[in-house]
């Protein structure tokens, strides 16, 4: 694959896709990290006289023209990052955006309105990809989180251009996710938490046959505990993946990787709860109860199964950390990680919540901007939007 620092983009047009898919409120931006993640590829294609075009995904418009999922909000703050002007089309494709893309000089930036405005780009629709490369020369990938959906800018858009790469934060998604798969130092460690054992099946299955150790916290925890015949209480569980818990176990005993699960609990009535109901062990939960995070004795032997790793890869949380009441578990875990001295990859919305809540960042070898996509990529699965850039490199 190639990659915008290989490519000649010296004096180009180029239509980047990005991913400013950033939580809004009331035209606020309330985390701006996937729009920082985006400044190196946009500073090298200005320092080598490019023109820019952006375009992005907000939200879920569903292919119609919702007003507060403008990227107006999103224009204004990156004007502000990069210390430009950064222009606001009204649209992503017709006549008034085609006229502003025209009127552009080398060094100017134009942001195009939602690309979810349009129900073509969910569709990769052929006359919507056109449209969208109209008057440019150069396109730009660098929007990992939407590699895994086969949409109009990530995929049938590359149909219109002769030049077509990845960009910088891509680069780093591919090199970090694809060296820690292909050829990991050890012991290789995988956290995985989260609500759903069901949405992380797959990755389970690939990371059996890679991994030295597999931690398994949060709500996808209880499920693994109900299938050996534990009491959860009211907690989180999927009652229909009991089965495929216990495959998952036996298979991780026939290949000789350590299982790790949740050895004590911080119970509650709910995620919303303002108080704990106490700690207990795996094999004591009272009926009543709802398992709300992972107890200090589970945090002492997940801290153990880290300790010595040289690559870690974390997706998912230990527990509804969104409240603090219950965020402990996933707090020290972070912790934990961030102070080892092994390659540390984490993905995901909830785990990067927790690196940056805890102001960690900077301690982690690797933040994936990818949730889906991250997720695939674990699992051994080939993204879209990878395939299409490869595909277009090999013609």
């Amino acid at each position: 694959m190639r990659f915008i620092d290989n490519a000649p983009i010296k004096g180009k047009r180029l239509l980047i896709r990005v991913d400013y898919n950033v939580p809004l409120k009331d035209g606020v931006i309330k985390d701006d990290n996937r729009i920082r993640a985006s400044l190196p590829t946009l500073r090298f294609a200005l320092e080598q006289g490019c023109t820019l075009v952006l375009c992005s995904h907000l939200g879920k418009p569903k292919g119609k023209v919702v007003p507060e999922l403008s990227l107006a909000p999103v224009a204004r703050h990156l004007a502000e990052l990069l210390g430009q002007e950064v222009l606001m089309a009204p649209d992503c494709i017709g006549k008034a955006t085609e006229s502003m893309v025209d009127e552009l000089k080398p060094g100017q930036i134009l942001m195009l309105e939602n690309l979810r405005f349009h129900a073509g780009e969910k569709k990769n629709d052929p006359a919507f990809c056109k449209a969208l490369a109209g008057g440019l020369d150069g396109y730009v990938n660098d929007a990992f989180g939407v590699c895994h959906r086969a949409h109009g800018s990530v995929v049938g858009v590359l149909d219109h251009f002769a030049l077509c790469c990845g960009g910088l934060l891509l680069k780093k998604e591919w090199e970090y996710l694809g060296e820690a798969l292909k050829n990991p130092k050890r012991p290789f460690v995988a956290i995985t938490g989260g609500a759903k054992v069901s949405s992380k099946l797959g990755i389970l299955h690939a990371l059996l046959d890679k991994v030295d150790r597999i931690l398994i916290g949060g709500a996808m925890a209880n499920t693994f505990r109900k299938a050996q015949g534990y009491e959860v209480g009211t907690s989180l569980v999927e009652d229909d993946l009991l089965d495929e818990a216990r495959s998952i176990i036996a298979k991780a005993r026939d290949k000789g990787v350590s299982l790790y699960l949740p050895v004590d609990y911080i119970l509650g009535d709910g995620p919303q709860g303002e108080m704990t109901a106490g700690v207990c062990p795996y094999q004591d939960v009272p009926k009543g109860e709802m398992i709300l995070d992972i107890g200090p004795a589970t945090s002492a032997l997940f801290a153990e199964g880290i300790r010595d790793a040289a690559t870690i890869v974390w997706n998912g949380p230990m527990g509804a950390f969104e409240n603090k009441v219950f965020s402990q578990g996933s707090f020290n875990l972070a912790m934990g990680v961030a102070q080892s001295d092994a390659l540390s990859i984490v993905g995901g919305g909830d785990t990067d919540a927790i690196i940056h809540t805890l102001g960690i960042q900077d301690r982690i070898s690797f933040i994936s901007t990818g949730g889906g996509s991250f997720l695939e990529f674990l699992e051994g699965k080939e993204l879209p939007a990878f395939k299409a850039l490869q595909d277009k490199e090999a013609q």
